[in-house]
Protein backbone atom coordinates (compact mmCIF):
# COMPACT_ATOMS: atom_id res chain seq x y z
CA UNK A 1 0.00 0.00 0.00
CA UNK A 2 2.69 2.72 1.02
CA UNK A 3 4.22 1.77 -2.59
CA UNK A 4 1.05 2.54 -4.26
CA UNK A 5 0.67 5.39 -2.69
CA UNK A 6 4.29 6.37 -3.65
CA UNK A 7 3.61 5.61 -7.18
CA UNK A 8 0.56 8.02 -6.92
CA UNK A 9 2.29 10.79 -5.52
CA UNK A 10 5.08 10.13 -7.70
CA UNK A 11 2.39 10.24 -11.08
CA UNK A 12 0.73 13.76 -9.44
CA UNK A 13 3.76 15.83 -9.07
CA UNK A 14 4.81 14.29 -12.63
CA UNK A 15 1.85 15.27 -14.12
CA UNK A 16 1.96 18.66 -12.07
CA UNK A 17 5.37 19.55 -13.55
CA UNK A 18 4.13 18.60 -17.31
CA UNK A 19 1.40 20.96 -16.78
CA UNK A 20 3.72 23.84 -15.28
CA UNK A 21 6.17 23.16 -18.26
CA UNK A 22 2.68 23.28 -20.85
CA UNK A 23 2.43 26.62 -19.49
CA UNK A 24 5.72 27.74 -20.21
CA UNK A 25 7.81 31.25 -19.57
CA UNK A 26 6.48 34.41 -20.66
CA UNK A 27 9.39 37.05 -21.91
CA UNK A 28 8.96 40.70 -22.82
CA UNK A 29 11.35 43.36 -23.91
CA UNK A 30 11.76 46.21 -26.40
CA UNK A 31 14.02 47.16 -29.02
CA UNK A 32 14.25 47.62 -32.89
CA UNK A 33 14.04 44.66 -35.39
CA UNK A 34 17.84 43.26 -35.36
CA UNK A 35 16.73 43.10 -31.74
CA UNK A 36 13.78 41.21 -32.03
CA UNK A 37 15.03 39.00 -34.70
CA UNK A 38 18.05 37.87 -32.68
CA UNK A 39 15.97 37.42 -29.43
CA UNK A 40 13.50 35.24 -31.33
CA UNK A 41 15.85 33.02 -32.69
CA UNK A 42 17.35 32.57 -29.25
CA UNK A 43 14.61 31.89 -27.40
CA UNK A 44 13.46 29.20 -29.80
CA UNK A 45 16.65 27.77 -29.51
CA UNK A 46 16.02 27.50 -25.67
CA UNK A 47 12.62 26.01 -26.22
CA UNK A 48 14.03 23.74 -28.41
CA UNK A 49 17.04 22.77 -26.07
CA UNK A 50 14.46 22.43 -23.32
CA UNK A 51 11.22 21.92 -24.24
CA UNK A 52 10.01 24.96 -22.28
CA UNK A 53 7.47 26.89 -24.15
CA UNK A 54 7.97 31.14 -24.24
CA UNK A 55 5.92 33.69 -25.02
CA UNK A 56 7.50 36.34 -26.17
CA UNK A 57 6.13 40.11 -26.14
CA UNK A 58 8.07 43.21 -27.87
CA UNK A 59 7.94 46.69 -29.16
CA UNK A 60 9.46 49.60 -29.77
CA UNK A 61 10.75 51.91 -27.10
CA UNK A 62 8.15 54.40 -27.31
CA UNK A 63 5.22 54.05 -24.53
CA UNK A 64 6.86 50.78 -23.44
CA UNK A 65 8.09 52.23 -20.09
CA UNK A 66 4.80 53.25 -19.03
CA UNK A 67 3.13 49.99 -20.04
CA UNK A 68 5.65 47.88 -18.17
CA UNK A 69 5.61 50.32 -14.93
CA UNK A 70 1.61 49.57 -14.51
CA UNK A 71 2.01 45.28 -15.12
CA UNK A 72 4.64 45.21 -12.15
CA UNK A 73 2.56 47.91 -10.35
CA UNK A 74 -0.21 45.38 -10.99
CA UNK A 75 2.07 42.32 -10.11
CA UNK A 76 1.53 40.71 -13.48
CA UNK A 77 4.29 41.52 -15.17
CA UNK A 78 6.35 39.35 -17.69
CA UNK A 79 7.89 36.22 -16.03
CA UNK A 80 11.29 37.15 -17.28
CA UNK A 81 11.82 40.67 -18.41
CA UNK A 82 14.35 43.89 -19.80
CA UNK A 83 15.08 46.41 -18.03
CA UNK A 84 16.27 49.38 -17.72
CA UNK A 85 18.60 50.57 -15.09
CA UNK A 86 16.36 52.61 -13.02
CA UNK A 87 13.70 50.62 -13.10
CA UNK A 88 15.20 48.81 -10.05
CA UNK A 89 14.88 51.84 -7.98
CA UNK A 90 11.49 52.50 -9.03
CA UNK A 91 9.53 49.67 -9.55
CA UNK A 92 8.57 48.96 -6.10
CA UNK A 93 5.22 48.37 -3.60
CA UNK A 94 4.21 50.95 -1.64
CA UNK A 95 6.23 49.63 1.68
CA UNK A 96 9.26 49.97 -0.59
CA UNK A 97 10.18 46.14 -1.80
CA UNK A 98 10.95 45.99 -5.10
CA UNK A 99 8.63 43.99 -7.57
CA UNK A 100 11.88 42.19 -9.06
CA UNK A 101 13.21 38.91 -7.50
CA UNK A 102 16.21 38.33 -5.88
CA UNK A 103 18.22 36.69 -8.13
CA UNK A 104 20.79 35.50 -5.63
CA UNK A 105 18.23 33.21 -4.60
CA UNK A 106 18.92 31.37 -8.68
CA UNK A 107 22.46 31.69 -8.29
CA UNK A 108 22.75 28.05 -8.51
CA UNK A 109 20.92 28.27 -12.15
CA UNK A 110 22.61 31.46 -13.43
CA UNK A 111 26.05 31.47 -13.33
CA UNK A 112 27.34 34.94 -11.55
CA UNK A 113 31.01 34.14 -12.04
CA UNK A 114 30.55 35.51 -15.28
CA UNK A 115 29.98 39.39 -14.70
CA UNK A 116 32.14 41.50 -12.71
CA UNK A 117 31.29 42.44 -9.32
CA UNK A 118 31.06 45.83 -9.99
CA UNK A 119 28.86 45.44 -12.74
CA UNK A 120 26.48 43.11 -10.19
CA UNK A 121 26.89 45.92 -7.83
CA UNK A 122 24.86 48.77 -10.21
CA UNK A 123 22.05 46.26 -10.29
CA UNK A 124 21.83 45.25 -6.68
CA UNK A 125 19.77 47.13 -4.19
CA UNK A 126 19.78 46.83 -0.61
CA UNK A 127 21.32 43.61 -1.19
CA UNK A 128 19.30 41.89 -3.21
CA UNK A 129 20.57 41.29 -7.19
CA UNK A 130 17.34 42.45 -9.06
CA UNK A 131 18.81 42.17 -12.50
CA UNK A 132 21.92 40.64 -14.40
CA UNK A 133 23.53 43.43 -16.73
CA UNK A 134 23.73 42.40 -20.30
CA UNK A 135 25.79 45.35 -21.41
CA UNK A 136 27.09 48.53 -19.87
CA UNK A 137 26.77 51.39 -22.75
CA UNK A 138 26.66 55.53 -22.96
CA UNK A 139 26.37 58.39 -25.33
CA UNK A 140 28.37 58.72 -28.18
CA UNK A 141 28.13 60.66 -31.97
CA UNK A 142 27.20 58.87 -34.53
CA UNK A 143 27.29 60.37 -38.32
CA UNK A 144 26.06 59.97 -41.46
CA UNK A 145 28.97 60.55 -43.36
CA UNK A 146 27.60 60.80 -46.76
CA UNK A 147 25.83 63.47 -45.98
CA UNK A 148 28.75 65.56 -44.47
CA UNK A 149 30.56 64.88 -47.89
CA UNK A 150 27.81 66.13 -49.59
CA UNK A 151 28.46 69.17 -47.69
CA UNK A 152 32.14 69.42 -48.33
CA UNK A 153 32.94 68.67 -44.70
CA UNK A 154 34.82 65.79 -42.74
CA UNK A 155 32.92 64.14 -39.47
CA UNK A 156 32.67 66.81 -36.63
CA UNK A 157 36.16 66.15 -34.16
CA UNK A 158 35.79 69.20 -32.19
CA UNK A 159 32.78 71.46 -31.19
CA UNK A 160 33.65 74.32 -33.08
CA UNK A 161 33.71 72.13 -36.23
CA UNK A 162 30.20 71.14 -35.26
CA UNK A 163 29.00 74.23 -34.60
CA UNK A 164 30.68 76.14 -37.95
CA UNK A 165 28.79 73.24 -39.68
CA UNK A 166 25.20 74.48 -39.19
CA UNK A 167 25.18 77.35 -41.77
CA UNK A 168 27.35 74.97 -44.19
CA UNK A 169 24.08 72.72 -44.49
CA UNK A 170 21.84 75.05 -44.87
CA UNK A 171 24.17 76.93 -47.41
CA UNK A 172 25.10 74.04 -49.96
CA UNK A 173 22.43 71.67 -48.85
CA UNK A 174 19.34 73.52 -48.05
CA UNK A 175 17.80 75.09 -44.94
CA UNK A 176 15.92 71.16 -44.06
CA UNK A 177 19.11 69.63 -43.63
CA UNK A 178 20.76 69.84 -40.32
CA UNK A 179 24.10 68.32 -38.70
CA UNK A 180 22.44 66.79 -35.74
CA UNK A 181 19.10 66.04 -34.65
CA UNK A 182 18.46 65.64 -30.79
CA UNK A 183 15.21 64.52 -28.81
CA UNK A 184 14.59 66.23 -25.61
CA UNK A 185 16.53 63.45 -23.41
CA UNK A 186 19.34 63.30 -26.27
CA UNK A 187 19.26 67.06 -25.40
CA UNK A 188 19.45 66.66 -21.31
CA UNK A 189 22.00 64.19 -21.70
CA UNK A 190 24.04 66.19 -24.04
CA UNK A 191 23.76 69.18 -21.61
CA UNK A 192 25.12 67.60 -18.66
CA UNK A 193 27.80 65.81 -20.67
CA UNK A 194 28.97 69.46 -21.37
CA UNK A 195 28.60 70.47 -18.05
CA UNK A 196 30.87 67.82 -17.01
CA UNK A 197 33.49 68.28 -19.41
CA UNK A 198 33.65 71.68 -18.34
CA UNK A 199 33.59 70.71 -14.40
CA UNK A 200 34.59 67.76 -14.34
CA UNK A 201 31.73 67.09 -11.39
CA UNK A 202 29.25 64.11 -10.97
CA UNK A 203 25.75 65.52 -11.73
CA UNK A 204 24.43 64.11 -8.52
CA UNK A 205 25.61 62.65 -5.65
CA UNK A 206 23.88 61.00 -2.61
CA UNK A 207 20.58 62.68 -4.20
CA UNK A 208 22.06 66.10 -4.41
CA UNK A 209 22.30 68.00 -7.32
CA UNK A 210 26.14 69.44 -7.77
CA UNK A 211 25.44 72.25 -9.83
CA UNK A 212 24.31 75.85 -9.41
CA UNK A 213 21.40 77.19 -11.33
CA UNK A 214 23.74 79.27 -13.21
CA UNK A 215 26.42 76.70 -13.96
CA UNK A 216 23.29 74.77 -15.44
CA UNK A 217 21.91 77.46 -17.41
CA UNK A 218 25.06 77.16 -19.51
CA UNK A 219 23.97 74.36 -20.60
CA UNK A 220 21.19 75.05 -21.45
CA UNK A 221 22.25 78.25 -23.32
CA UNK A 222 24.46 76.04 -25.15
CA UNK A 223 21.71 73.91 -26.10
CA UNK A 224 20.50 76.54 -27.36
CA UNK A 225 23.31 77.93 -29.26
CA UNK A 226 22.77 74.56 -31.22
CA UNK A 227 19.53 75.38 -32.26
CA UNK A 228 20.19 79.10 -33.25
CA UNK A 229 23.73 78.13 -35.53
CA UNK A 230 20.90 75.54 -37.29
CA UNK A 231 22.78 72.74 -35.64
CA UNK A 232 19.79 70.54 -34.23
CA UNK A 233 16.00 71.14 -35.63
CA UNK A 234 13.63 72.93 -33.17
CA UNK A 235 11.44 70.55 -30.56
CA UNK A 236 8.81 72.11 -33.50
CA UNK A 237 10.28 70.83 -37.05
CA UNK A 238 10.85 67.52 -34.99
CA UNK A 239 7.80 67.03 -33.62
CA UNK A 240 6.46 68.09 -37.09
CA UNK A 241 8.02 65.44 -38.42
CA UNK A 242 5.54 62.77 -36.95
CA UNK A 243 7.95 60.14 -36.73
CA UNK A 244 7.47 58.06 -33.29
CA UNK A 245 11.50 57.49 -32.95
CA UNK A 246 14.45 59.22 -34.47
CA UNK A 247 15.09 56.08 -36.87
CA UNK A 248 11.48 55.84 -37.94
CA UNK A 249 12.34 59.38 -39.17
CA UNK A 250 11.96 59.81 -42.96
CA UNK A 251 14.79 62.73 -42.83
CA UNK A 252 16.86 60.55 -40.85
CA UNK A 253 16.53 57.80 -42.96
CA UNK A 254 17.44 60.14 -45.95
CA UNK A 255 20.21 61.84 -44.59
CA UNK A 256 18.50 65.71 -44.15
CA UNK A 257 19.44 64.77 -40.67
CA UNK A 258 23.38 64.15 -41.05
CA UNK A 259 24.28 63.24 -36.60
CA UNK A 260 22.87 61.59 -33.68
CA UNK A 261 23.78 61.69 -29.91
CA UNK A 262 22.69 57.81 -29.16
CA UNK A 263 23.89 54.77 -26.74
CA UNK A 264 26.07 52.34 -28.07
CA UNK A 265 23.78 49.77 -27.41
CA UNK A 266 21.11 51.13 -29.59
CA UNK A 267 22.86 52.52 -32.38
CA UNK A 268 22.58 49.57 -35.16
CA UNK A 269 19.07 50.48 -36.05
CA UNK A 270 20.28 54.03 -36.89
CA UNK A 271 22.41 52.77 -39.09
CA UNK A 272 19.95 50.14 -40.28
CA UNK A 273 17.30 52.52 -40.83
CA UNK A 274 19.31 54.46 -43.66
CA UNK A 275 18.65 54.50 -47.66
CA UNK A 276 21.59 52.52 -49.67
CA UNK A 277 24.24 54.15 -50.53
CA UNK A 278 24.71 55.83 -46.86
CA UNK A 279 27.65 55.69 -44.71
CA UNK A 280 27.24 55.35 -40.78
CA UNK A 281 29.89 56.24 -38.69
CA UNK A 282 31.28 56.35 -34.97
CA UNK A 283 32.09 59.68 -34.13
CA UNK A 284 34.72 60.98 -31.29
CA UNK A 285 34.57 62.82 -28.00
CA UNK A 286 35.39 66.74 -28.24
CA UNK A 287 38.22 67.68 -26.74
CA UNK A 288 37.59 71.79 -26.97
CA UNK A 289 34.36 72.15 -24.64
CA UNK A 290 36.46 71.27 -21.52
CA UNK A 291 39.76 69.66 -19.40
CA UNK A 292 37.20 66.75 -18.25
CA UNK A 293 36.15 63.65 -19.49
CA UNK A 294 32.18 64.14 -18.97
CA UNK A 295 29.62 61.93 -19.40
CA UNK A 296 28.46 58.24 -17.55
CA UNK A 297 28.43 55.00 -18.58
CA UNK A 298 24.95 52.83 -17.42
CA UNK A 299 24.06 49.38 -17.46
CA UNK A 300 22.27 49.63 -20.55
CA UNK A 301 19.76 47.06 -20.18
CA UNK A 302 19.35 43.96 -17.80
CA UNK A 303 17.27 41.15 -17.32
CA UNK A 304 15.05 40.05 -14.57
CA UNK A 305 11.84 37.95 -12.89
CA UNK A 306 9.53 39.13 -11.77
CA UNK A 307 8.05 38.66 -8.40
CA UNK A 308 4.84 37.63 -9.50
CA UNK A 309 6.17 35.23 -11.68
CA UNK A 310 5.37 31.05 -10.89
CA UNK A 311 8.56 29.24 -11.84
CA UNK A 312 11.43 31.26 -11.12
CA UNK A 313 13.72 28.45 -11.34
CA UNK A 314 13.02 28.05 -15.41
CA UNK A 315 13.08 31.27 -15.66
CA UNK A 316 16.33 32.26 -14.35
CA UNK A 317 17.34 28.98 -16.89
CA UNK A 318 16.08 30.99 -19.80
CA UNK A 319 18.17 33.98 -18.51
CA UNK A 320 21.28 31.76 -18.00
CA UNK A 321 20.62 30.56 -21.81
CA UNK A 322 20.12 33.87 -22.82
CA UNK A 323 23.62 34.96 -21.75
CA UNK A 324 25.99 32.53 -20.80
CA UNK A 325 25.66 29.68 -23.33
CA UNK A 326 27.59 29.28 -26.41
CA UNK A 327 24.29 29.13 -28.44
CA UNK A 328 22.34 32.30 -26.82
CA UNK A 329 25.35 33.86 -27.35
CA UNK A 330 25.94 33.14 -30.70
CA UNK A 331 22.41 34.21 -31.66
CA UNK A 332 22.51 37.22 -29.55
CA UNK A 333 26.12 38.56 -30.43
CA UNK A 334 25.70 42.33 -29.65
CA UNK A 335 22.30 43.28 -30.00
CA UNK A 336 21.75 43.99 -26.25
CA UNK A 337 25.57 45.75 -26.51
CA UNK A 338 28.87 43.92 -26.22
CA UNK A 339 28.22 40.90 -23.76
CA UNK A 340 29.29 41.55 -20.38
CA UNK A 341 29.36 38.28 -19.61
CA UNK A 342 32.86 37.12 -19.71
CA UNK A 343 32.10 33.71 -21.20
CA UNK A 344 29.56 35.17 -24.32
CA UNK A 345 32.04 38.37 -24.88
CA UNK A 346 35.26 35.93 -25.53
CA UNK A 347 33.34 33.50 -27.35
CA UNK A 348 32.02 36.76 -29.89
CA UNK A 349 35.15 37.68 -30.01
CA UNK A 350 36.95 34.41 -30.56
CA UNK A 351 34.21 33.87 -33.50
CA UNK A 352 34.12 37.71 -34.86
CA UNK A 353 30.32 37.62 -33.71
CA UNK A 354 30.05 41.13 -32.59
CA UNK A 355 29.21 43.62 -34.46
CA UNK A 356 32.63 46.15 -35.44
CA UNK A 357 30.93 49.37 -34.64
CA UNK A 358 29.34 48.75 -31.67
CA UNK A 359 32.37 46.95 -30.49
CA UNK A 360 34.46 50.33 -31.71
CA UNK A 361 31.98 53.30 -29.88
CA UNK A 362 31.59 50.86 -27.18
CA UNK A 363 35.67 51.06 -26.62
CA UNK A 364 35.29 54.93 -26.66
CA UNK A 365 32.60 54.76 -24.65
CA UNK A 366 34.26 52.94 -21.91
CA UNK A 367 37.62 54.81 -22.43
CA UNK A 368 36.07 58.33 -22.02
CA UNK A 369 33.24 58.51 -20.16
CA UNK A 370 34.40 58.98 -16.29
CA UNK A 371 31.55 60.13 -14.16
CA UNK A 372 29.03 58.34 -12.24
CA UNK A 373 25.17 57.72 -12.94
CA UNK A 374 22.19 59.59 -10.38
CA UNK A 375 19.88 56.48 -10.32
CA UNK A 376 16.87 58.80 -10.49
CA UNK A 377 18.28 60.39 -13.97
CA UNK A 378 15.98 58.71 -15.65
CA UNK A 379 13.09 59.09 -13.26
CA UNK A 380 9.84 59.05 -15.14
CA UNK A 381 9.06 62.44 -13.98
CA UNK A 382 11.99 63.93 -15.47
CA UNK A 383 12.33 61.88 -18.74
CA UNK A 384 8.65 60.88 -19.79
CA UNK A 385 7.47 63.18 -22.56
CA UNK A 386 5.39 64.96 -20.07
CA UNK A 387 8.53 65.10 -17.41
CA UNK A 388 10.62 67.74 -16.31
CA UNK A 389 12.83 67.27 -19.38
CA UNK A 390 10.46 67.75 -22.14
CA UNK A 391 8.89 70.87 -19.80
CA UNK A 392 12.34 72.52 -19.97
CA UNK A 393 13.62 71.90 -23.27
CA UNK A 394 10.75 71.83 -25.43
CA UNK A 395 9.57 75.16 -23.68
CA UNK A 396 13.18 76.65 -24.63
CA UNK A 397 12.64 75.86 -27.64
CA UNK A 398 9.03 76.64 -28.22
CA UNK A 399 10.48 80.38 -26.61
CA UNK A 400 8.10 79.71 -23.62
CA UNK A 401 11.38 80.30 -21.83
CA UNK A 402 14.32 82.07 -21.69
CA UNK A 403 17.03 80.07 -20.82
CA UNK A 404 17.68 81.13 -16.87
CA UNK A 405 13.83 80.05 -16.87
CA UNK A 406 14.63 76.52 -18.53
CA UNK A 407 16.96 76.03 -16.06
CA UNK A 408 14.79 76.82 -12.99
CA UNK A 409 12.36 74.65 -14.37
CA UNK A 410 15.48 71.83 -14.50
CA UNK A 411 16.90 72.76 -11.08
CA UNK A 412 13.14 72.80 -9.18
CA UNK A 413 11.95 69.52 -11.10
CA UNK A 414 15.13 67.32 -10.29
CA UNK A 415 15.56 68.69 -6.88
CA UNK A 416 11.76 67.82 -6.26
CA UNK A 417 12.63 64.02 -7.44
CA UNK A 418 15.52 63.73 -5.55
CA UNK A 419 13.50 65.01 -2.36
CA UNK A 420 15.69 67.99 -1.67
Amino acid sequence: MKKLIACVLTLVLAVSAVGAMAEGLTFSWWGGDARHEATQAAVAAFTEATGVTVENTYSAWSGWEDKMSQYFASDSAFDVNQVNWNWLFSFVDGEGKSKMYDLNQVADIIDLTQFADAALAQCTVNGELLAIPVSMTGRIFYWNETTWQKAGLETPKTLAELMAAGQIFAEKLGDEYYPLALGTYDKMILMVHYLECKYGTDWVTDNKLNYTVEQIAEGVQFIQDLEDAHVIPSAETLIGDGADSLDKNPKWMDGVYAGIWEWDSSASKFGAALSDGQNFVVGEYFTDIGEFQGGFTKVSLALCIANSAADKQTAAQLIEFLLNSDEGARLMNSQRGIPLSAKANALCQTEGLLDPMVAEANGKVIAWCKNGLDPQFEAAALKNSDGVYADAFDGLSYGDYDVEEAAEVLVEGINEVLGA
